[in-house]
């Protein structure tokens, strides 16, 4: 990771990665591909330092730049709004979840008449396809810009069954797949697929493909020639697994050399009833060990599969003749999940837990099945942040993001550590296609980014009522209904040690900052009740 003397670096850098889209006509406009993982946490990826088999996306790395600074939202439905808008997602209508909170930040779907990415494309002579997770509150993707879709309009409820997930329009027929072989991340790559080859049929114009997979979401489930590739590798535990990445980390140059491992971090069960630490895995009864070993197998094969899908369209694209005219994005919707506690549930999400012995592990994973991983192997996936999902400390906020242009004379495999948003995926993107984006964005194209000296720019966060400012080298950080904390991003960026006492007149300031941001943004005032069970009104 690079210092702050290292700066100029990072101006070429990004400078490389700009689009000089001004004199190419429409012939010369890329392709776009954006891939999205569902719950990915920080370090899963080989690229990023997890042991997880990522040839696919760790091949793009090698062809791109990772960014070690990617933020997100937190959660799956503001991220899904604020990277198809361009804005902070409480200003357009998806501050929480879909429940609609009677409140303007807070309605549950996106705004009406607020455009997509899709539909800022569309005047650029771009055609747009979906498929995946959509879960912005409205019902048909088609309406906003993109032509065809499969996939599921929420939060995928099991990757084994076929009538979970929609093909529109409604007249178009989805592929059918012979009883028993249906598996959610294939199918939503073989649709995918189906839609690339429309959209090269259409070679007068140039495509924009969002590729939102469920996985590694919950329910925990992958085939099982997947799942026995990692039956035996989690069994040392995740203070182990936590240790190995990092190490891995600093040799890849993810984070520098001096970076520690945060303490274990803390948990709230379903509906607050219980909280701890997360214990280390020599204090977890053996059988319960077992158990969870096999939990984060499942997850583990989740990725392994979703990489292999993304192979399949690197692959086609590249004996297509579309890959060096493809301009890549991959990311996470947010940090890991740790729900609930680190045993994890089953059955739905909610305290229900069953501990699984001898041969009854053997079915975990399969139809019928539906497991998480908990807060201890989340916290591993997360490593070496504090949190997960839900939370704004870096856990949760933060993504791997590779981003790849076959334009840029680069040798790749570049690493970044500049601040990044998912804000600002609109406005590179359209930039890339040759398209201005105008103040109404509150995010920068890196075009616009690297034109600027201004590398003090405020990122804000808002999420069930954890909140946070990210503002040059420092970080103000609360959890919901308690104090501010503040952090040294430049020499703490495991968010250890509060200096919120030495220096409470750059608290107040970030603290001012942040509340006039939520203001204009429909953030606050915060809802005393999100009307979901796992968060008990204030």
């Amino acid at each position: 990771m690079k210092t702050p003397s290292g700066f100029r670096a990072f101006l070429t850098l990004l400078l490389m990665l700009a689009y000089s889209v001004a004199e190419a006509s429409a012939n010369e406009r890329p392709n776009i591909l954006v891939i999205v993982a569902d719950d990915l946490g920080f370090s899963d990826l080989g690229c990023y330092g997890g042991e997880i088999n990522t040839p696919n996306l760790d091949r793009l790395a090698g062809q791109g730049t990772r960014f070690t600074r990617f933020y997100t939202t937190s959660r799956c439905c503001p991220s899904r709004a604020a990277l198809l808008t361009g804005q902070y997602p409480h200003s357009v209508g998806l501050g929480h979840m879909t429940q609609d909170l009677q409140r303007p930040g807070y309605r549950g779907r996106v705004t009406p008449g607020v455009p997509t990415l899709a539909q800022v494309l569309e005047p650029l002579g771009y055609q747009s396809y979906i498929a995946g997770k959509w879960h912005l509150g409205t019902d048909d993707p088609t309406a906003h810009g993109f032509r065809e879709f499969y996939g599921t309009l929420v939060s995928a409820k099991t990757f084994w069954e076929a009538d979970h997930f929609t093909r529109l329009p409604a007249d178009r027929k989805r592929i059918e797949y012979p009883e028993g072989t249906f598996y959610a991340t294939d199918a939503v790559t073989d649709h995918a697929m189906q839609f690339l080859e429309i959209a090269q049929s259409n070679q007068d114009q140039p495509w924009f493909l969002y590729l939102a997979y469920n996985a590694p979401h919950f329910p925990l489930q992958a085939p099982q020639e997947d799942i026995a590739r990692y039956a035996d590798r989690y069994h040392v535990g995740w203070d182990v697994i936590r240790e190995e990445r990092l190490a891995r980390m600093k040799k890849l140059g993810i984070v520098p050399a001096e970076m520690q491992l945060t303490f274990r971090s803390p948990y709230a069960n379903y509906g607050e009833t219980e909280t701890g630490l997360n214990p280390a895995w020599a204090d977890v009864p053996e059988e319960r060990r077992a158990d969870l070993a096999r939990r984060m197998a499942i997850y583990a094969a989740m990725v392994d599969r979703m990489d292999q899908q993304i192979g399949r369209v690197i692959d086609h694209l590249e004996q297509s003749d579309q890959l060096n005219k493809t301009v890549i994005v991959f990311l996470s919707d947010n940090g890991a999940c740790a729900e609930w506690d680190p045993y994890g549930f089953d059955v739905s999400s909610s305290p229900n837990n069953i501990l699984h012995r001898g041969e009854e592990l053997d079915q975990m994973g399969t139809p019928g099945t539906f497991h998480s991983a908990g807060s201890g192997w989340a916290n591993a996936s997360n490593t070496p942040f504090r949190m997960y999902k839900h939370y704004v400390h870096e856990g949760g906020i933060t993504s791997p993001f590779i981003i790849v242009d076959p334009r840029n004379p680069t040798d790749g495999g570049q690493i970044s550590d500049v601040p990044l948003h998912l804000i600002d995926i609109l406005p590179t993107l359209v930039t890339a296609a040759g398209g201005t984006i105008d103040d109404r964005y509150p995010g920068q194209s890196l075009q616009k980014y690297v034109k600027s000296t201004n590398v003090e720019r405020p990122l804000f966060f808002e999420h069930e009522g954890n909140r946070a400012i990210h503002a040059g080298r420092w970080k103000l950080v609360a959890f919901r209904g308690r104090p501010w904390e503040l952090y040294d991003m430049q020499r703490d960026r495991i968010e250890r040690n509060n200096l919120v006492r030495v220096h409470p007149e750059i608290a107040a300031d970030l603290e001012q900052q942040w509340n006039t941001w939520a203001e204009a943004n429909n953030v606050t005032p915060l809802p005393e009740d999100y009307e979901v069970q796992y968060l008990r009104a204030r």
